[in-house]
C-alpha cells in the first residue's frame, strides 16, 4: 500500500506537521503522565482505525515501559482490570471527544468530573490537546492512506 499524499516529502504538509508536533510536544512536557497519554493516543487511534497510528503508539508505549498485555486490552477498557481509575478516566474522556459527533450534547457532564477528579487544570488542559491532537493526526493519515507496521520508537526524534 502506498500512500496517497507523500506526507514526508512535500514542503507545505512539512511545516503542518511541524506545527503539530510543536504542540506534542508542549502536551509531552507536561505533567500528564506519559503512560496515560500513550494509552490515549492509542485509544483514539484505534477510534479512527489510524492503522500508522495505532501502530506508532503502541510501539512507543512498549519503549516507554509499558507492557503488550495492558496496551492489548486498551480497546476493551472497561473490562479489564488493569487501568488505574485515572487512567479509565482518561480514557472515558479520549472515546467520548473521539466520538464527538455520536453525543449531540458532546462530551458528557459526569465523564468530564470523573476526568477533572484525576488531573488537575494543567493535566486537563494537556489531556483536551492531546486527544485534538490525536484525532487531527488521525484524520490526516486515515485521509491519505498512511501505510502502518514498519515504525520503530523514536524514528521520527
Amino acid at each position: 500500500m502506498e500512500a496517497r499524499l507523500n506526507l514526508f516529502g512535500s514542503p507545505l504538509a512539512g511545516k503542518i506537521l511541524k506545527h503539530f508536533n510543536a504542540a506534542g510536544k508542549v502536551v509531552a512536557d507536561s505533567s500528564l503522565p506519559e503512560a496515560t497519554q500513550h494509552l490515549v493516543l492509542l485509544r483514539a487511534s484505534q477510534i479512527n482505525g489510524c492503522g500508522f497510528c495505532t501502530d506508532m503508539h503502541s510501539k512507543d508505549a512498549v519503549a516507554a515501559g509499558d507492557t503488550w498485555p495492558r496496551l492489548n486490552l486498551v480497546a476493551a477498557w472497561r473490562e479489564a482490570t488493569v487501568f488505574t481509575d485515572a487512567e479509565r478516566a482518561a480514557l472515558e474522556l479520549a472515546e467520548e471527544s473521539t466520538r464527538i459527533a455520536d453525543a449531540a450534547g458532546g462530551v458528557d457532564d459526569e465523564v468530564w468530573a470523573n476526568a477533572a477528579k484525576h488531573y488537575d487544570e494543567e493535566q486537563l488542559a494537556a489531556l483536551v490537546a492531546l486527544i485534538a491532537l490525536i484525532n487531527a493526526y488521525n484524520r490526516v493519515n486515515v485521509m491519505v492512506r498512511q501505510p502502518a507496521g514498519h515504525y520503530e520508537p523514536g524514528m521520527f526524534a
